[in-house]
């Protein structure tokens, strides 16, 4: 669906982009991370064609986005961090506009723009001002309008930027609906929505990918320890002793809890080492309240990747 070939982008102060590629297939939910900065919004705007590249090229369904860039856009649903609406115009006004600008054919424009609407939760709002509406209906309706011209491809980026809580899960929900339908590629700050969502992860840092894979590969290539959660009940400063006394175990948290309870988070070469710090427990008479393995989180994953040097393809 999508294929990246050596793509720079240069602007007179820096490089934003520095001979990238990669590849999306039809079907995947991709997650595409980076620090601030990192050229995400401008790979993402070469890629739709709002942008131009210096070199490289760059594929949409099979169709060059510079000598094909109409084929390319019919293929593509753009919803951009900070969504261009017209304030002044309703709902249906504005859905209508769109889909005329985008070839929807008259015929179907209507049943169309329903459709999206209901996908969208905009059915109720299809006659309100645009610019009465709230962040999130008004990111709905930018979404809504990604969508109305039945694309192959949806390019999100920062699609819940603002919104609430509440906002948030809806908005969630229905890019994992959209995904039973549509080709995504997804950019966010909010790395639970890549872990609920995504089959892949794209990380990009000073304008080079330096990540794609799997976030379960990503974890094992990365993290070659394990985490143990312990809780017991016991003096805290002879918990930290006994356990950094045993080998191949290192104290990462600790923390007091209340009635004399210890909670602390253990890096240890394998998981197996639960068996260790459970007969530790029970040899030094501590009560044992958890004993677990915990997964290295997305957030750890990133850190480790963006704050590293080495690239981790």
């Amino acid at each position: 669906m999508i294929k990246v070939s050596g793509v720079t982008k240069k602007y007179p102060a820096r490089l934003a982009v520095d001979n990238i590629s990669f590849e999306v297939d039809r079907g995947e939910i991709v997650g595409f991370l980076g620090p601030n900065g990192a050229g995400k919004t401008t790979t993402m705007r070469m890629l739709t064609g709002y942008l131009p590249m210096n070199s490289g090229s760059i594929e949409v369904a099979g169709f060059d986005v510079v000598r094909q860039p109409q084929e390319v856009r019919r293929r593509i649903g753009y919803l951009p961090e900070n969504c261009p609406l017209y304030p002044e115009m309703r709902v249906d006004e504005y859905l209508r506009f769109r889909a005329e600008l985008k070839g929807v054919q008259a015929s179907a424009r209507k049943a169309k723009i329903n459709e999206v609407k209901e996908q969208c939760g905009l059915t109720e709002v299809g006659k309100r001002i645009i610019g009465q509406l709230s962040k999130g209906y008004r990111q709905r309706v930018g979404l809504a309008d990604s969508l109305v011209h039945d694309p192959d491809l949806l390019v999100l980026d920062e699609p819940t930027v603002g919104l609430d809580p509440n906002q948030i899960r809806q908005v969630r929900a229905l890019i994992k609906q959209l995904a039973e339908r549509h080709t995504i590629l997804l950019s966010t700050h909010i790395l639970q929505e890549v872990e609920a969502i995504c089959e892949r992860i794209l990380i990009i840092k000073d304008g080079r990918i330096v990540a794609s894979d799997t976030e379960e590969n990503l974890h094992r290539k990365l993290h070659a320890c394990s985490i143990i959660a312990l809780e017991v009940q016991a003096d805290k400063a002879a918990v930290l002793e006994h356990i950094d006394g045993v080998g191949g175990m290192d104290v990462r948290n600790i923390n007091e809890l209340a009635d004399g309870w210890v909670w602390v988070e253990v890096e240890a070469d394998s998981p197996d080492m639960r068996v260790e710090l459970f007969n530790l427990a029970v040899a030094e008479g501590w009560s044992l309240r958890e004993l677990t393995e915990r997964q290295h989180s997305l957030e750890d994953t990133f850190v480790q990747i963006t704050q590293n040097q080495d690239v981790v393809q």
